[in-house]
């Protein structure tokens, strides 16, 4: 195996794996009705009713300033962002794994992990946060094998216009 080829390798398994685990979350919100559909809200409501329990106390999981943006956009318009939420990560996984807009996915991924984290959610959060770095910081070839090796050099085409 040549040395040029395996992080190419190496980036395609870190995007399969974390993409993987984007499109199936999000697969499991977008075919349940209290994410997407005629009860749309409250999955993300009680998610985000019990980030609120993790305000108090000496060290709080959740910063004051993150209750903040929950208590006066989220909440409130937790409808959209059930929507946001359910097709963001089914976006994000299908981006990372046909290696399209990676950079991108990566991003809009690693912007999720952070909510969840800032929301007090640990769960698989920093695994797939790391993974995110990792393609983001090795952009220019993250996408090397998949879709990006067409999407890129046209996407730059058009900028340069």
């Amino acid at each position: 195996m040549s040395k040029n080829l395996l992080l190419p390798i190496v980036l395609l398994l870190i995007r399969v794996y974390v993409g993987w685990q984007w499109l199936s979350a999000g697969f499991e919100k977008i075919t349940s009705s209290s994410w997407v559909g005629d009860k749309a809200g409250t999955a993300i409501g009680g998610f985000l009713t019990s980030a609120l329990t993790k305000t108090g106390g000496e060290h709080p999981s959740v910063q004051w300033w993150y209750a903040e943006f929950v208590k006066n956009i989220a909440l409130p318009n937790k409808v959209v962002f059930s929507y946001l939420v359910s097709f963001g990560e089914v976006a994000v996984g299908l981006g990372l794994i046909l290696g399209a807009l990676t950079p991108f996915a990566a991003f809009f991924g690693a912007f999720m992990n952070f909510n969840y984290l800032f929301a007090g959610t640990v769960s698989t959060n920093p695994v797939l946060l790391l993974g995110e770095l990792v393609i983001l910081a090795f952009w220019k070839k993250s996408g090397a094998l998949g879709l990006d090796r067409f999407l890129m050099p046209m996407l730059s085409k058009k900028l340069k216009k």
